[in-house]
């Protein structure tokens, strides 16, 4: 994904095309030992050498680290550590086979067990500056932009894990019989796999508008965040409660929803973990106050003692004041128009409160 959104013509035909061509993997390299969702941790690091950069680090938990032909890499090349993370990083692509490129065992985890994770270790891994993406000091943004991109996807397949782990257990409240019917029949039964349904449809919904943000060419954090953390906790909690429909079968091996709830924890963790995405969501959402895109309504007003006063950004009206954040007018609609303009929003996103 970085190399997507990131990479210029020459890269992208490189490493992009060979893929498809022929079966060719890659992976992204952030996590490390001591850096995972604090990203500005990261102390892996690139040395600049003449046209050369010359990495060492350690990297972990990365997705088809084993199998990879080439990764992204984000490492630190900035010396001073009051840099800031916006400008301390810098991505880069590196090869498979690069000399000094170590691949670690394939970890055995929880769940997911078919996914190729490992770590890999870079002792002076001369990288050509051909291989830096956009430029030095780059590669935070780059990273936090691919995250934009992979979080809906990754929503979808925790949506899909809803899915099954509801299709399992319908089946199975149809079939099994307790106290001479049905155990669908039973309203606690009956409850959970409603809130089974209600959740996944709701998780579809939220990837599906995270992924239509970027069809849009518009900016999606705020949306894929939501995704992502409400898909993954609402896979959590359908695999859970198809355990539980199952009762002590669902315990056991031989059937198949103790591998969901296996496989469903990993939601909550990669791509962000559940709280990240909550301060995400949070900082996105306060953001979208302070610029007007969200109306904040006062039903009353200690130091005017005004009903009804309206605080749009960081202006401040009583109610049925002609004046606002623009100058003139009304001070609602003309602050909600200029910045639906300035930002490409939809245009209800400019509708007068």
């Amino acid at each position: 994904m970085p190399v997507i959104i990131a990479g210029n013509q020459q890269q992208k035909e490189k490493y992009l095309g060979r893929m498809t061509e022929e079966p060719l993997m890659c992976a992204y390299g952030v996590t490390e030992p001591g850096a995972g969702s604090d990203v500005a941790s990261i102390a892996t690091r690139a040395e600049k050498k003449g046209d050369e950069y010359v990495l060492n680090g350690q990297k972990m938990w990365i997705t088809n680290g084993g199998v990879a032909n080439w990764y992204f890499v984000l490492a630190r090349t900035s010396s001073d550590p009051k840099t800031s993370a916006s400008k301390a990083f810098t991505g880069f692509i590196v090869d498979g086979d690069s000399p000094g490129l170590t691949k670690g065992r394939k970890e055995l985890n929880m769940g997911q067990r078919c996914s190729n994770t490992c770590g890999f270790s870079m002792s002076d891994v001369v990288v050509p500056k051909e291989n830096v993406l956009i430029g030095e000091g780059a590669g935070f943004k780059i990273a936090m932009g691919a995250f934009d991109r992979t979080r809906p996807p990754v929503a979808a397949g925790a949506v899909g894990l809803s899915q099954r782990a509801l299709d399992e257990a319908t089946k199975y409240a149809l079939e099994r019989k307790t106290f001479g019917t049905q155990i669908v029949n039973h309203q606690a039964v009956s409850f959970m796999l409603a809130e089974m349904a209600m959740e996944t449809e709701l998780g579809r919904l939220a990837w599906m508008r995270a992924a239509w943000e970027v069809d849009q060419g518009r900016r999606n954090t705020y949306y894929a965040s939501i995704a992502k953390g409400f898909a993954g906790d609402a896979a959590n909690r359908a695999a859970s409660n198809s355990v539980q429909i199952f009762g002590g079968n669902g315990f056991n091996t031989e059937y198949p929803v103790e591998k969901l709830m296996r496989d469903a924890k990993i939601y909550q963790i990669y791509e962000g973990t559940a709280q990240i995405q909550r301060l995400i969501i949070a900082r996105e959402h306060l953001a979208r106050c302070k610029m007007g895109l969200i109306p904040v309504m006062r039903a009353y007003d200690l130091r005017g003692g005004n009903m009804m006063g309206v605080e749009v950004g960081r202006g401040w009206q009583p109610a049925g004041h002609a004046g606002g954040p623009s100058g003139g007018g009304s001070g609602c609609e003309n602050y909600y128009a200029r910045r639906q303009r300035s930002l490409s929003l939809p245009t209800h996103m400019g509708t007068r409160i």
